[in-house]
């Protein structure tokens, strides 16, 4: 799993989905502060802020929080404000993967093992503590001017991603919290159902064993392990998709009319076709491939984001009729598009 300052995956290469700045910026606009200054220094533009293909940097997403901060830092609790808004409907794919597990304890597994596709910067740890669990949330990686905004942020949205998974939520035995008591600690305990404890250690939740293992009413284990698929390789591709190859999958994301071609590609990056295979044959890769990983990508968006019918779909990613673009679909995710979209459909409306 990355870690921020690791060289191989530092927080300038290291992507995220849009959505979570998407619902800050929501958030900004409503206390009146412009997308153009909470934008500022991301090297982001309002067209790429609207478009759900978009992916960002961690850099990029972590400079928006700060703007955010600096223009409604002075409001009480604007953290708790923001973690509210994550339920496990605005997740993606993560989200439903997490929303169809048989327990909290399959659910929190799925956290740290897909950490890095979720919307929180705070690192989940579940660790056994004599009878009792505690769920350690780690904020070692994040930049010392951030941690009070995003401990709260994703503190309220792990709590209200629970609460969505079952009524009630994860049952909390305690809550702790490394900083000061603020003027505001009593929506801490509107919102987790217990008293929290500042001052202390660490930051961490605590649970019994047992309340690990209470059946959630959305779980689906046939629909899980599918979900769960589907987020090892979306994972696999924000990971490895850096370099020459990274700026390809940018160009074709950005044509969403069509798949275009080599040569077409090649003078969006001021290079030879040539060159451009041979950059990326260097890189261990084609590309064929990468155009293979768009097509994957896209196709996942259209069907669980929208209406498009099947035939429209297929054109748009360059087949020649629909059904080469299923029998291409079912290699990928060994289910039909339909049947993708269905299932994608019922875990939503349970959610």
């Amino acid at each position: 799993m990355p870690v921020y300052n690791n060289q191989s995956m530092s927080l300038e290469n290291f992507r995220r989905s849009v959505a979570g700045a998407q619902m800050l910026t929501q958030l900004a606009q409503e206390h009146g502060v412009s997308i153009a200054a909470c934008l500022r220094d991301t090297r982001l533009d309002a067209a790429a802020l609207a478009d759900p293909q978009t992916e960002i940097t961690a850099a990029q997403e972590l400079q928006l929080i700060r703007n955010l901060v600096r223009e409604l830092g002075h409001i009480p609790g604007i953290g708790l404000d923001a973690g509210m808004r994550y339920h496990i409907s605005v997740a993606g794919m993560w989200g439903f993967a997490v929303a169809s597990s048989l327990t909290y304890r399959r659910a929190a597994k799925l956290l740290g093992k897909f950490h890095d596709l979720t919307f929180a910067f705070v690192r989940f740890r579940l660790k056994r503590k004599d009878e009792r669990y505690m769920v350690l949330m780690d904020d070692t990686e994040i930049p010392a001017d951030l941690k009070t905004f995003l401990i709260e942020r994703d503190f309220a949205g792990f709590i209200t991603m629970g609460k969505d998974m079952r009524p009630g939520g994860l049952p909390l035995r305690g809550v702790d919290f490394r900083g000061p008591r603020p003027p505001y600690a009593n929506r801490f305990r509107a919102l987790c159902g217990v008293e929290p404890r500042f001052g202390a250690a660490t930051n961490a939740l605590w649970v019994d064993a047992e309340a690990l293992d209470i059946p959630l009413t959305q779980g689906d284990s046939i629909l899980a392990r599918m979900l769960e698929e589907q987020c090892r390789h979306l994972l696999a591709r924000r990971q490895m998709r850096g370099g020459i190859a990274g700026k390809v999958r940018d160009v074709l994301l950005r044509s969403p009319d069509e798949i275009p071609g080599v040569d077409y590609v090649a003078s969006r990056l001021l290079m030879a076709p040539r060159s451009l295979r041979r950059r990326l044959e260097q890189e261990g890769t084609s590309f064929r491939e990468v155009v293979t990983e768009v097509r994957q990508a896209l196709a996942e968006e259209m069907l669980t984001g929208t209406r498009i019918k099947l035939e429209e779909i297929a054109i748009r990613l360059g087949y020649s009729d629909p059904s080469s673009f299923i029998a291409a679909f079912k290699r990928w995710r060994g289910v039909s598009p339909d049947s993708f979209r269905r299932q994608y459909n019922q875990q939503k409306v349970i959610g």
